[in-house]
């Protein structure tokens, strides 16, 4: 046999056992794709241990809490058949159309904070501290920790240094979700007590495509520090849209039909202890502010 005739044997050969290899690789992985799959599920940041366990090893099997929950969510779709028929939100139509005050969140106890949750840069590896109590006399939240801008030594994480504090999503019967509904009113209204330092107010309302999940709309909160409480007011226009912390170009005003929350977030990059107390957060109807939008708004198509 000739070394042409040899090479092109061993050829075939190499062929044939490329595709026995391929052939049993497919066998096998249907068997390995359950576990790859769970790994590559979610981003895990450099240096944290693999979640091998599957999703629903966390859900606990209890009949009674299950047969509570359901008279709960009974108990509230029941609520929201009959609101209607009083008026809108479940007022009376007068009282809706006059109301020019309206109090969302009033801190008076320690159920009033079931309703809030916060974070801080601690989740990503930062040294941040946060903590939530009731205030004195269970007549406000306390809003107090540390901040330190330190980025955690992962080779990843670049800035570091925040801590926020957000109402959670409303929830209608059987866990819908549910809305705060502001369009009657124009100006945000806080009685704060803070230490001097500026914070971030943002608001999420409700988007429609998963592009814009990340949207909100900021403004800033300048308390004074010292003993003092200080009502703040702030018009609803002069919130700007940002997306991840950056502001956008393209600004528009803020819907309040459909809002799905609102949070506070320090990040001055002031290293120490801060705190801020709060009374309750309402929102009011100024008569006295026109005002539309304060920022200019971009035209694709200007009219000549």
């Amino acid at each position: 046999m000739s070394l042409p005739n040899i090479s092109r044997v061993s050829a075939s050969g190499l062929l044939r056992s490329s595709r026995d290899l391929r052939w049993l690789l497919r066998s096998v992985a249907p068997l390995a794709a359950p576990r790859r799959a769970l790994t590559q599920m979610g981003y895990r940041r450099p240096g944290q241990p693999r979640e091998d366990r599957p999703p629903w090893w966390r859900v606990k099997f209890d009949f009674a809490k299950g047969l509570k929950g359901m008279k709960r969510h009974f108990k509230l779709l029941k609520e929201e058949f009959f609101a209607p028929f009083v008026g809108p939100m479940g007022k009376p139509i007068m009282e809706h159309m006059l109301e020019q005050n309206q109090v969302l969140w009033e801190f008076r106890g320690p159920h009033s904070l079931q309703e809030w949750t916060i974070s801080c840069d601690r989740e990503i590896g930062g040294k941040s501290e946060i903590y939530l109590k009731v205030g004195r006399n269970n007549e406000s939240c306390l809003l107090y920790g540390t901040l330190c801008s330190d980025p955690p030594k992962d080779g990843e994480t670049r800035y570091s240094g925040y801590c926020t504090m957000r109402s959670k999503q409303p929830l209608a019967s059987f866990d819908r979700k549910k809305y705060h509904d502001w369009s009657s009113f124009n100006t945000l209204h806080l009685r704060v007590r803070g230490d001097g330092r500026p914070w971030m107010i943002n608001i999420v309302p409700e988007t429609f495509y998963t592009h814009q999940k990340d949207d909100m709309y900021s403004y800033f909160l300048y308390t004074r520090g010292g003993p003092y409480w200080q009502d703040v007011k702030i018009p609803f226009s002069k919130f700007f849209l940002a997306h991840r912390g950056r502001i956008q170009d393209d600004q528009h005003p803020l819907w309040l039909d459909k809002i799905n929350s609102i949070g506070f977030t320090l990040g001055d990059k002031a290293d120490g202890p801060f705190q801020l107390e709060i009374d309750f957060i309402g929102v009011c109807k100024d008569y006295a502010h026109t005002e539309d939008f304060a920022y200019e708004k971009y035209k694709r198509n200007p009219e000549v």
